[in-house]
């Protein structure tokens, strides 16, 4: 047996020995890699319900919030605040939903659920008078996925099935 034949015989073990290792190494990095996604996602939802516990924890921010997407304008300025402080969490959730969805994190159909709330929120004209002062704190890329959702004209059905003459503005205190 010559040099020649023992290296053959030296790499053909290596590509057996390899093979497998090579094999074992892409599972593991698709296992890490679905265990990442499936812990971002958790994040997310995580955070989404805090932010909509603020709503429900609160009968003054809900009225505030409900008169808001009917008109910003007609706010009074703590109001304006709190509906601007609560619609800037709302959206930059969305956002890193948005960032996560392109980056692979979260499904077509996750964003999907996603971008038909932010659809039915966006509706509203007092949110689309926020946006008008507020657009710029947001990325350019998020930007024109909320500018189309306004330019597609949506119905505002989110609250629809409310009687939202009914809201009352929250009495301020002296």
């Amino acid at each position: 047996m010559n040099w020649e034949m023992l290296a053959a015989f030296g790499q053909l073990a290596a590509v057996f020995v390899g093979i497998p290792s090579l094999i074992y190494l892409a599972v593991q990095i698709r296992e890490q890699t679905k265990e990442r996604r499936q812990a971002a996602v958790n994040a997310l939802t995580v955070q989404w319900g805090d932010l909509s516990s603020a709503l429900h924890d609160s009968a003054d921010l809900s009225t505030i919030f409900l008169r808001g997407v009917q008109s910003f304008g007609d706010l009074d300025p703590v109001s304006k605040l709190r509906f601007s402080a609560f619609f800037n969490r709302f959206l930059n959730h969305f956002e890193g939903m948005y960032f996560s969805h392109c980056e692979g994190t979260l499904t077509a159909s996750s964003w999907g659920k996603i971008e038909r709330s932010m659809s039915d929120l966006i509706a509203y004209p007092g949110v689309q008078q926020w946006w008008e002062t507020r657009r710029h704190w947001h990325t350019e890329e998020f930007r024109r996925v909320v500018d189309a959702i306004i330019a597609r004209g949506d119905e505002p059905k989110a609250y629809s099935i409310y009687n939202l003459s009914e809201i009352v503005a929250p009495q301020t205190r002296r």
